[in-house]
């Protein structure tokens, strides 16, 4: 079966949350790359890796919220996907910042939130497929 046949609140939350959490960062994404000088000055020492990951995540993000939503059993999978891409690129990150590289102080706490959230969902969504 294709569908997820339980999941009740925790999978719509979920769903709801990445849709959200995807279209906030398509958006903020958006806005730091292709925005006008103000905004990429707005930027600071944004590392450009981490910031165009986020950005194409977040089209990932709002796809995997609407799949949850639906209750489809791919989106799942596509969640743990984000969560452990995440992850590598908070690694990475930090492998940046101890390297001594320029970062915003915000990209620590806004990548250490992406990880926790994109972990959650996919906790959350695991569970509800395998029930």
């Amino acid at each position: 079966m294709n569908t997820i046949e339980h999941g009740g609140w925790g999978l719509k939350t979920a769903g709801a949350i990445g849709l959200v959490f995807g279209l906030l960062t398509v958006f903020s994404g958006g806005t730091a790359l292709f925005g006008g000088e103000a905004a990429r000055a707005a930027v600071g020492n944004a590392v450009p890796f981490v910031l165009w990951f986020n950005f194409i995540a977040g089209f990932l993000y709002v796809i995997a919220g609407l799949g949850l939503l639906l209750k489809a059993r791919w989106a799942v999978r596509l969640s743990i996907a984000i969560a452990l891409a995440t992850a590598l690129v908070l690694a990475a990150f930090g492998l940046h910042v101890a390297g001594g590289g320029l970062y915003e102080m915000r990209t620590v706490g806004a990548m250490l939130l992406r990880t926790a959230v994109w972990a959650t969902i996919a906790a959350v969504a695991w569970r509800s497929m395998r029930s």
